[in-house]
């Protein structure tokens, strides 16, 4: 089977989140679709199918080391950006501006644009499937696992899209990268910890913290940017900005984020860094 592996969030080589793209998956299990996720030991790995939705151009799949997702934005990205350049033609034709994802979320619209000469892909946000505030017990909980205080907490709210992640807003960036979490106090818990710049070209800083995955901290995370631009775009954020993340994983993700009437857009770079073949 055709295999690609693609940097996601970065237009730099080695420097956004990889995913394993595994094509013409249909033939694979469930058990060898868990083993080799395993095996990669990326945050994600996924594998394309036939659609069996009408109106979808493929069926994914989404897998971490610790089991499968629903959905997951930068693997979203990857995997459109591997399949169009496996020679997928989405249904509105060779020109089509729009590809139709299937998943376990239902079905995710992803869009090329071009801007300054690039091609950048970006995914309509899915609707969230858990929002509203966050009970007393959860909060105490995220203090421990990120060792704040909860007056350093500016807001809290869930803002979980199939992943599971609730959101936490610091009073800046600088307190976003200084955090050093206590791993063995999340439990279930998926953190996703965002916190504003002063100034300058970047919006924001996050980072994903969701160790019951199988990693401890995701590089960048396009999930968690819909669930934050659902959250605070056109409020406390523009309606339109540039995340960072995983600065603090030697990484320089850039997430492209837009509110466009009610919908909201994560879009980033992507580019093959590995091809060839696996043999599962």
């Amino acid at each position: 089977m055709r295999f690609s592996q693609v940097d996601v969030f970065s237009d730099e080589p080695l420097l956004g989140n990889p995913v394993a793209v595994v094509h013409d998956a249909d033939g694979v299990t469930d058990e060898e679709m868990a083993a080799f996720a395993r095996w990669t030991n990326l945050s994600e790995t996924t594998f394309l199918l036939s659609p069996t939705q009408p109106g979808a151009d493929y069926r994914l799949r989404i897998w971490t080391p610790g089991g499968e997702l629903p959905f997951a934005g930068h693997p979203t990205l990857g995997s459109a950006h591997a399949w169009l350049e496996a020679g997928g033609v989405p249904a509105g034709g060779p020109a089509g501006d729009q590809v139709v994802q299937e998943c376990g979320a239902g079905l995710v619209t992803i869009r090329r644009t071009t801007t300054d000469a690039r091609s950048r892909l970006a995914f309509a946000a899915p609707p969230l499937t858990r929002s509203g505030p966050v009970d007393a017990a959860d909060v105490a909980g995220i203090c421990r696992a990120l060792r704040i205080s909860e007056s350093a907490i500016v807001e809290t709210t869930w803002i979980d899209n199939g992943p599971g992640w609730v959101g936490v807003l610091l009073a800046d960036a600088a307190a976003v990268l200084a955090l050093e979490p206590d791993w063995a106090a999340f439990g279930d818990l998926k953190v996703g910890v965002v916190g504003p710049y002063a100034d300058g070209p970047l919006a924001v800083e996050v980072r994903a913290f969701c160790p019951g995955y199988g990693m401890p901290e995701d590089p960048v995370t396009g999930s968690l940017n819909a669930g934050i631009g659902q959250w605070l775009a056109g409020g406390r954020l523009p309606a339109s900005y540039v995340a960072s993340q995983g600065t603090a994983l030697q990484r320089a993700g850039r997430v492209h984020v837009g509110l466009e009437g009610e919908t909201v857009w994560v879009g980033g770079d992507t580019r093959t860094t590995v091809s060839g073949s696996v043999d599962l």
